[in-house]
C-alpha cells in the first residue's frame, strides 16, 4: 500500500527532530562529577554534604533499585557565555531517563552548595537554571549536588507482570541507571521558542478538519518554516522562521471557542510503585519545580491537595516549605481539596472521612491561612453517595473528579452537573472532559477537551490541570509556552491560566440551573480494590472502630474525672489513618513495601488506641480487682448501655449443637432460628421460627465458599472482570466437621490453602455467626462467600458513611449490568415487603448481589461476599498468608437490625478487668434509635468542649432529644471542621437537652460547651 502520510507533516517531524532540537542548546561543557552513595535509607542534605565524594565518570553505571546516590558537580562559566544576549545558562542533567513516561524512575533535586533547593530532575524535565543568587557570569564557579534517587521504573520493566521490585529486600543489588550526562549549557532562547511555536502548530494541524481554510493556512506556514531556517544555521536563522509562523499564531480564537481554564497541577500518589518515604521526596522534586516555574513566569497558577504532602515538606525541607508558603500567600501556589490525602472514598468509615477534611482543612487553615472551596479527588476509584453531604458540611462548595472517564461500561453523561449525595445535599461538580488530570496543553488535550464537553449546549468553560503527574514532576515551562501560545488561536480552545476558584466560580454563573446526577458516582471499573490486600482493610476497619473507642473514652475520663486528654496521641493515631485511605494503599493497588509499612502503621494505632482506652477506663473506675463490660457502641448489648460501662463480664451464650435425625449433620436451634449444618459443613435449612419460614432455597446450601478464577486483562490488583463468573469451584468437600463447644467446627483444603471455619447460633439472636481462619496460598483466584436466600428482592441495601443506598439486583440496562461487583460497609440487606436479611461483617468490603433462578417459584436472591484475592502485580505476594474474618447472617432483620448489627460486629463489648467494680454512665443519650451517634470527642482547638457527631441511619425524618450526662454551658451546632453554623438540624436547647429534627441521612455535629 502507498505510504499515505502527509509530506508536510514528515518533512516537519524530520526537521523538529534532526534540526531544531539538536540546537537548542549552543554550546555544552561537561561539569566535574563526585559522588556517594548513601548505604541505605535517604538522609538529609547536610548529612550527605560532608561526605567523601569520590571521583566518577559519566557513562558510569550507578543506583541499585531504592537507593539513593549524590552526585557533586563543579565547573565555571565559559567565557563569553555571559555576553550573549538570548541565551540562557543551565544545568543539565541526564539520569539514565527513558522517555517513555514521566515519575516512574530516576529522580533527582538539585541543591547549591549551601543546601538550597534549586529544582528537580525528571525524564522530561532535565534542565536547572541557574539560581538568581548564583548569576551565570563568565568565569564564575558552578557547584550543584544532585540527590539522585534510583527507583525503578517498575511499569516499564515488568509491563505489570509478577514484579521483584516493590520488596526492598527483594529487589536485588545491582544498578539500574546509567549516568549520561551532567554538564553546563547555554540554551539559545530563540530556538527554544520556535521549538514551542512548532509543537503548538504541528499539533493544531493534527486536530483542525481536513479541506478547510485555516488547516491549509497552518499546514502552509509549517512547510515554508522548514525552509526559512537554515540547516547549517539554526540559532542565526530560527527567528526568521518565527516570523513565518508568526501570522498564523496571532489569529485570534473566535469568540464562540471553548474557554480551557488551564491549572497548573500534579497528581502525586501518596504511595504506589514506590513507598512512602519516596513520596516525601517526590513531593519535594514537584514543589520545587513549581517554585521554580512560578518564580520565571508571570500568570502561571499551580494548585496541589493532599494536607499530609504539605505536612512532609514542613518537617523533611522546610526551606522549601517557606518558599511554598510565600507563592500561596500571593495566591500562585494554591492549596485545593481541603483533605488529608487524595482519598479512596468507598471503604473508609463516615467518621474517616470527615477527619479527612478535618485534618486537612485543619492543616491548611493553620501553617497556610487557606479555607479551601473544594473537593479535589481526580483519581480515586469511584465515589460514595455520602460524599456530597460530607463535602458541604466541610465547607466546601465544589467537587472535581477525573477518573469516571475510565469507565468501560458507559459514559458519564455530564462535564458539569451538580451531584445530589443520599441525603439531598447538592455540590456543584466538574469532570474535566479534557480527560486526563495530566494533560501537557497540546493541541490534542485541547481538542478532547472541547469535543467531550457535554453541556455545549448551555454552558463553553471547562478546566483543564496540566503537569506531570502520578509520580509527580508538575508543569513544565514547555506547556506554560504552550498555554501562552493558544490563550487566542484560530482553531483551539481558548486557554487561560488560571486556579480552580476563578473557574468554579465562572461555571457556576455561566451554569446556574446544571443538571443533577443523583446516588453514587460508581466506577465501572477497578471493582477489586474493594477485596486486594484483605489485611489492610481489616487494619483500617479494625483502626477506625479502635480510634472510636479510644476518643469515647478518653472523653470521659476528661469530663467525669479531669483527665488530660490525649490530643497528640490521638491526632497522629487518625493521621496514619487518614494516610493509609490514600487511594492506591486502601484499594490495594501498591507495591509489597507499601503493605508492609501499612501493617506496622496499623499496629501502632492499635497500640495507641488499646493504651487510650486502658489509661482512660482505669480513669473511671480505679484500680481494683473488679470485672466490667465497655459498650462504646450506639445501641445498648447485653444489659450493657450504649456509650457506657456495667459492671460484670458480658454474656455470650451460644447454643450447643446436636445431631440432626438422621446422622448426616447438625442442628443449631433457639426460640428464633433452627439451622441445619450437612455433613460437609454447609447450611441446609435456616428456619426463622417466628415467622415460620425456609430462607434456603429449595436445593441450595447457604455459607458455601466459592472459588473463581480471576485474571484481569490488564489491571491485577484493580480489576475484576466479569469473565470471572465462568469459571468456579463449590468447596463443599471437608476434611472435617466436627462439634467445638457451642460451635460446628469446618476444616476445608483447596489448591494450596486451608481454612477452618466456624458455625454458632448466639442463645437469644435470630442469627447465625461464622467465623473463618484462612491459610491462603492461591494465585489469581477470588474466595467469596455465597447466600442464596429464598427471598424476592428488587433491590439490595448496602450501608456506606452515615446511612445507606439501593442498587438493583436485576441487570435491566447497561448502568445496573456493570455493577456486577459493589462495595458495602458493615453490613448489606435483601428484603420483601415486611421482611428482610441482613448479612453483617467486620472486615469485607467487596460484594455481588443478583436475582437468579427462574421458574413457577419466582427468582432468589444471592448474597455475596469477596473474601480474598490473590492478584500478581504489582504485589506478587499480595493476601499470601493467614487471614481472619466474620460474618453473621441476621434472620427477620429490617435496616434497624442491620444497622443495629453493623455496629455490634464491629464493635464487641470490651472485657476489663483489674479495675475498680463500679459502672460509668454514658456523657450522651439520644431517645431515638434511627439516631446514631458516630463520635464523641474533645474540641480541636483545646477547649475542652465536647463535640459530638451523629446521624440518621434508616433514611427516615425524626425528631428526638439529646441529652448531655454533664453540666453544660451551652450547644451549638457546627460543621465538621466545628466552626458554628446555622442550625439546620438543632430546634432548641433546655439546660442539658437539645431537640433535633434530622431529614434522612442527615449528618449533625454538636459543640457541647462546659
Amino acid at each position: 500500500m502507498p505510504d499515505l502520510t502527509d509530506p508536510v507533516e514528515e518533512r516537519l517531524a524530520r526537521f523538529r527532530h534532526e534540526r531544531v532540537v539538536p540546537a537548542l542548546y549552543r554550546e555544552r561543557v561537561p561539569l566535574e562529577v563526585t559522588a556517594w552513595q548513601a548505604p541505605g535509607e535517604p538522609v538529609p542534605f547536610d548529612e550527605a554534604a560532608r561526605q567523601e565524594f569520590m571521583p566518577f565518570e559519566v557513562g558510569t553505571a550507578y543506583g541499585p533499585p531504592w537507593a539513593t546516590t549524590w552526585f557533586r558537580a563543579t565547573g565555571t562559566v565559559p567565557e563569553g557565555w555571559d555576553s550573549r544576549e538570548g541565551t540562557a545558562v543551565e544545568v543539565v542533567v541526564d539520569l539514565g531517563f527513558s522517555d517513555t513516561e514521566p515519575g516512574f524512575q530516576a529522580e533527582g533535586l538539585v541543591w547549591t552548595a549551601d543546601g538550597t533547593v534549586i529544582k528537580a530532575v525528571e525524564p522530561m524535565n532535565q534542565a536547572v537554571p541557574l539560581p538568581a543568587s548564583s548569576p551565570a557570569r563568565q568565569g564564575s564557579a558552578v557547584e550543584v549536588l544532585v540527590e539522585a534517587a534510583s527507583n525503578p521504573h517498575v511499569l516499564e520493566h515488568m509491563q505489570f507482570n509478577p514484579t521483584h521490585l516493590g520488596n526492598l529486600e527483594t529487589a536485588g543489588r545491582d544498578p539500574l541507571y546509567r549516568l549520561r550526562r551532567l554538564e553546563l549549557a547555554l540554551r539559545d532562547v530563540a530556538v527554544w521558542e520556535l521549538d514551542q511555536d512548532l509543537f503548538a502548530l504541528s499539533g493544531l494541524l493534527l486536530e483542525l478538519p481536513a479541506n478547510t481554510q485555516r488547516r491549509a493556512e497552518v499546514r502552509e506556514a509549517l512547510d515554508r518554516v522548514v525552509d526559512a531556517v537554515d540547516p547549517q544555521d539554526v540559532a542565526g536563522t530560527a527567528q526568521a522562521g518565527r516570523d513565518v509562523l508568526r501570522p498564523v499564531l496571532e489569529r485570534p480564537a473566535s469568540a464562540s471557542a471553548h474557554q480551557a481554564y488551564a491549572v497548573g497541577h500534579a497528581h502525586i500518589d501518596s504511595a504506589w510503585l514506590w513507598p512512602v518515604r519516596e513520596t516525601v521526596r517526590k513531593v519535594a522534586r514537584t514543589f520545587a519545580n513549581v517554585c521554580d516555574l512560578i518564580e520565571r513566569e508571570e500568570q502561571f497558577v499551580f494548585a496541589a491537595s493532599s494536607a499530609q504532602q504539605y505536612a512532609w515538606l514542613k518537617e523533611f525541607y522546610p526551606g522549601l516549605f517557606e518558599r511554598v508558603r510565600g507563592h500561596v500567600q500571593a495566591g500562585r501556589f494554591v492549596p485545593v481539596g481541603g483533605m488529608w490525602v487524595e482519598s479512596d472514598t468507598n471503604m473508609p468509615g463516615g467518621e474517616a472521612l470527615a477527619r479527612q477534611f478535618v485534618l486537612g482543612k485543619g492543616f491548611f487553615a493553620r501553617e497556610l491561612g487557606v479555607d479551601t472551596q473544594e473537593v479535589w479527588l481526580p483519581d480515586s476509584f469511584g465515589y460514595s453517595g455520602a460524599l456530597p453531604q460530607i463535602m458541604a458540611a466541610a465547607g466546601a462548595r465544589w467537587f472535581l473528579t477525573q477518573k469516571i472517564s475510565w469507565n468501560d461500561s458507559n459514559l458519564m453523561p455530564h462535564s458539569t452537573f451538580r451531584w445530589e449525595g443520599i441525603d439531598g445535599t447538592q455540590v456543584f461538580t466538574h469532570f474535566p472532559p479534557v480527560d486526563t488530570y495530566n494533560s501537557d496543553l497540546s493541541a490534542k488535550d485541547l481538542a478532547r477537551a472541547e469535543r467531550n464537553f457535554t453541556e455545549k449546549a448551555v454552558a463553553n468553560r471547562s478546566l483543564v490541570p496540566f503537569g506531570h503527574g502520578d509520580g509527580g514532576g508538575g508543569p513544565t515551562r514547555e506547556m506554560v509556552a504552550a498555554a501562552r501560545r493558544t490563550a487566542s488561536l484560530e482553531g483551539s480552545p481558548a486557554v487561560r491560566l488560571t486556579g480552580p476558584v476563578q473557574f468554579f466560580t465562572d461555571a457556576q454563573a455561566e451554569l446556574p440551573e446544571a443538571p443533577v446526577w443523583s446516588g453514587e458516582l460508581y466506577l465501572e471499573f477497578h471493582r477489586g480494590t474493594y477485596t486486594s490486600q484483605a489485611r489492610t482493610k481489616r487494619g483500617n476497619r479494625r483502626s477506625e472502630h479502635l480510634l472510636r473507642e479510644a476518643e469515647l473514652w478518653a472523653t470521659t475520663a476528661a469530663v467525669r474525672h479531669g483527665t488530660n486528654y490525649p490530643y497528640e496521641d490521638l491526632r497522629r493515631a487518625w493521621e496514619t489513618v487518614c494516610l493509609q485511605q490514600f487511594h492506591d494503599i486502601l484499594p490495594g493497588t501498591s507495591i509489597s513495601w507499601v503493605y508492609a509499612d501499612a501493617e506496622a502503621g496499623y499496629a501502632r494505632v492499635a497500640e495507641t488506641a488499646e493504651r487510650v482506652v486502658r489509661d482512660s477506663l482505669r480513669a473511671l473506675l480505679g484500680e481494683g480487682g473488679g470485672f466490667v463490660a465497655a459498650n462504646a457502641g450506639p445501641y445498648a448489648v447485653d444489659g450493657v448501655p450504649a456509650l457506657g460501662v456495667a459492671i460484670g463480664a458480658p454474656e455470650r451464650r451460644g447454643v450447643t449443637p446436636h445431631a440432626d435425625g438422621d446422622g448426616a449433620g447438625f442442628v443449631l436451634e433457639n426460640d428464633l432460628v433452627r439451622v441445619r449444618v450437612s455433613a460437609d459443613g454447609l447450611l441446609t435449612s435456616v428456619v426463622d421460627l417466628r415467622a415460620g419460614r425456609e430462607l434456603v432455597p429449595e436445593g441450595r446450601e447457604a455459607g458455601l465458599l466459592q472459588l473463581f478464577r480471576d485474571v484481569p486483562n490488564r489491571w491485577d490488583a484493580w480489576d475484576i472482570d466479569r469473565t470471572y463468573q465462568r469459571t468456579v469451584t463449590d468447596l463443599v468437600e471437608a476434611t472435617s466437621v466436627e462439634v467445638v463447644g457451642d460451635a460446628v467446627r469446618v476444616e476445608r483444603r483447596f489448591g494450596e490453602s486451608s481454612l477452618v471455619q466456624t458455625i454458632s447460633l448466639p442463645a437469644d439472636a435470630a442469627r447465625v455467626d461464622l467465623g473463618f481462619t484462612v491459610d491462603w496460598h492461591e494465585r489469581q483466584k477470588l474466595l467469596k462467600l455465597a447466600f442464596p436466600l429464598d427471598v424476592h428482592a428488587d433491590r439490595a441495601t448496602s450501608e456506606i458513611q452515615f446511612g445507606h443506598l439501593h442498587r438493583p439486583t436485576h441487570a435491566n440496562t447497561s448502568w445496573d449490568t456493570a455493577r456486577f461487583e459493589t462495595v458495602a460497609h458493615r453490613w448489606v440487606h435483601v428484603g420483601e415487603p415486611g421482611y428482610g436479611v441482613a448479612v453483617s461483617n467486620d472486615s469485607t468490603y467487596g460484594h455481588d448481589i443478583t436475582r437468579v433462578g427462574a421458574g413457577v417459584r419466582g427468582s432468589t436472591t444471592n448474597v455475596r461476599l469477596s473474601l480474598l484475592r490473590a492478584p500478581l502485580f504489582p504485589d506478587p505476594e499480595a493476601d499470601q498468608g493467614e487471614h481472619t474474618m466474620n460474618v453473621s447472617l441476621a434472620v427477620g432483620a429490617g435496616i434497624p437490625q442491620a444497622v443495629a448489627e453493623g455496629y455490634r460486629r464491629n464493635l464487641p463489648l470490651r472485657a476489663v478487668e483489674g479495675v475498680g467494680e463500679g459502672s460509668v454512665e454514658p456523657l450522651l443519650v439520644v431517645d431515638d434509635p434511627a439516631v446514631v451517634v458516630e463520635a464523641v470527642k474533645l474540641a480541636e482547638d483545646g477547649s475542652g468542649d465536647v463535640v459530638v457527631r451523629l446521624y440518621e441511619a434508616y433514611g427516615t425524618r425524626v425528631r428526638t432529644r439529646l441529652t448531655a450526662g454533664f453540666d453544660v454551658t451551652g450547644i451549638i451546632e457546627t460543621d465538621l471542621i466545628e466552626r458554628t453554623v446555622d442550625a439546620s438540624a438543632l430546634r432548641s436547647v433546655e439546660s442539658r437537652v437539645a431537640e433535633l429534627e434530622l431529614r434522612p441521612f442527615q449528618l449533625v455535629t454538636l459543640r457541647v460547651a462546659r
